[in-house]
C-alpha cells in the first residue's frame, strides 16, 4: 500500500452542527451538506491542505456502508493532529476551536519534548491536538 490518505472521514450525530463547527467555527472551506438525494448520502466535505479533505458523515449511515455495528463513540481511541508553525498558533486555534463551542480537554502547555501543545473534543467527542513542534517546519499555503 502506498501512504496515500486522501480523506479523513469522522462518523457525527448531527451533520448540520458538524458543518456548523467546523465551518463556521472552525473556520474550514466547503461547499457544505451534499449527497441528501442519496440514503445514507448525506456527507459535507472540507477542504485541508495537498488535496485532502475532512469528511462527516452521520455515524449511523457511516456504519451502514461500511456493514460494522454502531458502537458507543470513544474520544480515546485516536487524534487528529494540528500542526501550527508557533507557540501563538496554538493558542489562537485552541481560543477558536472554544469559542465554536469545543471542549478543551487539555489546555495548551509546553511539553516534556519541547513542543507545545493541547487537546479539545469537537461536538462529536473527536478528539483533536494542536501542537507546535519546533523539529517540524510547517510550510505557510495561504
Amino acid at each position: 500500500m502506498k501512504p496515500r490518505i486522501s480523506v479523513l472521514t469522522l462518523g457525527v450525530d448531527d451533520l448540520e452542527r458538524a458543518v456548523r463547527f467546523y465551518r463556521d467555527g472552525l473556520g474550514l472551506p466547503t461547499p457544505g451538506i451534499v449527497g441528501t438525494e442519496f440514503e445514507h448520502g448525506a456527507v459535507a466535505f472540507f477542504d485541508l491542505q495537498a488535496g485532502v479533505k475532512l469528511a462527516v458523515w452521520n455515524r449511523q449511515d457511516l456504519a451502514h456502508e461500511a456493514k460494522v455495528p454502531l458502537a458507543p463513540p470513544s474520544s480515546g481511541e485516536f487524534t487528529i493532529g494540528h500542526n501550527v508553525g508557533s507557540i501563538e498558533e496554538v493558542d489562537a486555534v485552541m481560543e477558536q476551536a472554544r469559542a465554536a463551542g469545543a471542549i478543551i480537554t487539555d489546555p495548551a502547555h509546553h511539553t516534556f519534548w519541547g513542543g507545545y501543545s493541547g487537546h479539545f473534543l469537537d461536538p462529536d467527542g473527536h478528539l483533536w491536538e494542536v501542537v507546535w513542534n519546533p523539529a517540524w517546519e510547517i510550510a505557510d499555503e495561504s
